[in-house]
């Protein structure tokens, strides 16, 4: 980041403030799935609380963090723009919708074995 600093003769400050806002851009590694759960007040209403908590257990993370074996980062994310089909998520290029405790299961179970057919 601080040679786009150099290169686009502005202060390293300008380029981490841009990197630090939008989550498109990371810090360190991440897992192979990025699960970015919206966290904003209409998911929250239909239960993204719950959903962010069962991903937590169930992948024994905390946002930001990777599972062990570097499938899995939990985000949680401001608005998605996608209110009316809360709670909802984006994994890669795809949003996630009305997530339940089963359509996590299954999520997670259906990014398990793209990841063991892609070796």
């Amino acid at each position: 980041m601080d040679e786009v600093a150099n290169i686009l003769d502005i202060l390293p400050i300008e380029v981490y403030e841009v990197a630090t806002f939008y989550t498109m851009f990371n810090l360190k590694p991440v897992g192979k799935f990025v699960l970015e759960i919206c966290q904003t007040g209409p998911c929250m209403l239909k239960g993204s609380d719950q959903i962010i908590e069962y991903v937590k257990k169930k992948l024994n993370i905390e946002n930001g963090q990777t599972t062990p074996d570097g499938l899995f980062t939990l985000k949680l994310a401001e608005c998605l723009g996608a209110c009316g089909y809360a709670p909802m998520m984006q994994l890669g290029k795809t949003y996630q919708e009305f997530l339940t405790e089963e359509k996590i299961d299954q999520i997670l179970e259906d990014c398990r074995k793209s990841a063991s057919l892609a070796v």
